[in-house]
């Protein structure tokens, strides 16, 4: 499945080099606003779970994408590296939730006026790297899991900017314990995105 959607995103990319007008193939990079799913935690002997909901940080992005122009439309398969950011607060400690992963956004967009676009699509994302500050984490339940992109941009030439909202679709959760922590702490944390994208990019 992962090496169907590299070949077809390649695939687009390469199209992109015979097609017309804004049609081609840059580079992109930005900066993510994050915030992940539920994080749920036993501490000691305590009966009810603690449920902790996630403080967004500041992650980034790079990476490059394809853009196939047909007339007013237009396709635009992505090829992301992202590093993002959360925090939980559990037994009076911050603790910083990175993640690591490949994304890939298909996304269909629509010219509104001038050089104003609006786009949306799925996100297929691999999970490369998830760490827990001050506990020990098994990697998320799937490596593989499906989001989306929705979002508007604006094109200056070979710049472009665009602002967009990532959300995934369904629950991906890690298994953690304490490391060195008294009273002992165990639980999950889900890795499920909910973000906001700033980026820009170069057309080559």
């Amino acid at each position: 499945m992962k090496k169907t959607l590299l070949l077809v995103v390649c695939t687009l990319m390469g199209a992109t080099a015979f097609a017309q007008t804004d049609s081609g193939f840059g580079i992109k990079a930005g900066l993510n606003y994050t915030q992940n799913g539920d994080l749920i935690a036993s501490v000691g002997n305590a009966a009810e779970n603690l449920v902790q909901g996630s403080d967004g940080k500041v992650g980034y992005h790079v990476g490059i994408f394809g853009k196939l122009e047909l007339g007013k439309l237009y396709v635009r398969p992505e090829l992301i590296y992202t590093r993002t950011s959360s925090s939980y607060e559990v037994n009076n400690l911050t603790n910083t939730y990175d993640v690591s992963k490949l994304d890939l956004p298909v996304l269909l967009g629509v010219k509104v006026v001038g050089p104003v676009h609006i786009f949306a699509g799925p996100a297929f994302q691999y999970m490369l790297k998830n760490d827990l500050e001050n506990f020990s984490i098994n990697d998320a339940e799937n490596d593989f899991s499906v989001g989306l992109h929705i979002g508007a941009g604006v094109n200056l030439g070979k710049l472009g900017f665009d602002v967009r909202y990532e959300r995934g679709f369904s629950q991906n959760e890690a298994d953690f314990v304490s490391n060195n922590i008294t009273p002992e702490i165990d639980g999950r944390v889900d890795s499920r995105p909910s973000q906001i994208i700033f980026a820009v990019s170069l057309r080559l």
